[in-house]
């Protein structure tokens, strides 16, 4: 049986049951896919009914303010997808809802490269262009039984060759679904069902027993540590300080409390760490140790301090320049990174 026709067959019998596999729609589809980027199935479910919910359409997406679409995009990380989301959809909503239709214009909106682009393209307009992440990357690599590093330069482009040359040109966006799939649910990274699989009698990497040394890549870049100290500044009516990250750095455009940066871990911290206009005042930690949280390419330690003023913020107009002031309730309007979220929660809503 030919290698596409084996993975429709498959695909038609054990396929999961996703919304955007629902629809022709190249708006769902499109948002579908740029949340799938770098994040599972299950975490993508609801936020792609919520974020439907709120913009029905590409024009409510466009017309909303970007710190809305951050807020609701909180939790599912990697927030530079909402910003770009939020970019494109104004193009596009400005071009009267048309949607480019085909893989080479698709690729020229902000967040969409090759994978996305040939997805959308596929699953939206039926156009012949094979999609390449990491399950596809696998499957070829077992089947096929290549070594060449996954991501490589030389590897890329091979992989990318083949995928084309097995697509089923007459069916490019049910092959594309059925590959992801098979890769997902039975060509997995780890303990891959290779009893149950239909291409088990051709595929190189079962028949030479290289099932778990492939696909081969090449060492993941060093992972870069970071220390990040947040001040609870409260003033006499137990209001905060907040600000927007604004800087090309992790979390763009997104709200946090005043930020020192050190080299390491420190068990004292002074308001004169945090570049304020107050006297020197010894602070008081909140956290019993550093609160690790992973990034792709980064480990962030970070701990929280506090200090409570006497009087009001009004007391103190140098002090309050380029921040925002908020009650502990408007909090919760402001999109901020799920590490301060997370503490948001502990430290002032949970009785």
């Amino acid at each position: 049986m030919h290698f596409s026709e084996a993975l429709i067959n498959w695909y038609f019998t054990h396929k999961r049951d996703l919304p955007w596999r629902q629809t022709n729609s190249a708006y769902h589809i499109w948002l579908s896919e740029i949340m799938l980027q770098q994040t599972q199935v299950i975490k993508v479910l609801d936020y792609y009914s919520i974020f439907l919910d709120k913009y029905p359409s590409i024009h409510d997406l466009a017309q909303a303010d970007e710190d809305e679409v951050l807020k609701l995009w909180q939790g599912l990380g990697y927030y530079s997808r909402a910003r770009n989301l939020h970019a494109s959809a104004k193009v596009i909503s400005d071009n009267q809802g048309v949607f480019p239709q085909n893989y080479e214009a698709l690729k020229k909106l902000k967040g969409v490269g090759d994978y996305t682009a040939a997805a959308i393209a596929s699953f939206a307009f039926g156009e012949a262009k094979a999609v390449v992440d990491g399950n596809v990357y696998r499957v070829l690599s077992r089947f096929l039984g290549i070594d060449l590093p996954i991501n490589s330069t030389e590897g890329a482009k091979l992989f990318k060759e083949k995928a084309e040359e097995l697509l089923d040109k007459s069916r490019p966006a049910d092959h594309n679904q059925a590959i992801m799939e098979f890769g997902a649910l039975l060509c997995r990274p780890k303990n891959p069902d290779c009893t149950q699989c239909p291409l088990q009698k051709d595929c190189v990497a079962f028949q030479q027993n290289k099932i778990s040394q492939l696909p081969v890549k090449l060492k993941k870049v060093k992972v870069r540590k970071r220390y990040l100290n947040y001040l609870i500044l409260e003033d006499a009516s137990e209001r905060l300080l907040i600000q927007k990250r604004t800087q090309k750095d992790i979390w763009q455009n997104m709200f946090e409390f005043p930020l020192s940066e050190t080299q390491n871990n420190t068990n004292e911290m002074t308001t004169d760490a945090f570049g304020l206009s107050l006297p020197t005042q010894n602070l008081t930690r909140l956290t019993e140790k550093p609160i690790k949280h992973q990034l792709t390419h980064q480990s962030l330690y970070t701990d929280f301090w506090k200090l409570n003023l006497t009087q009001n913020f009004e007391s103190y107009p140098e002090l309050v320049e380029g921040y925002t002031v908020v009650t502990q309730n408007e909090l919760l309007n402001y999109a901020v990174p799920v590490l301060i979220a997370n503490f948001i929660q502990t430290h002032f809503f949970k009785r």
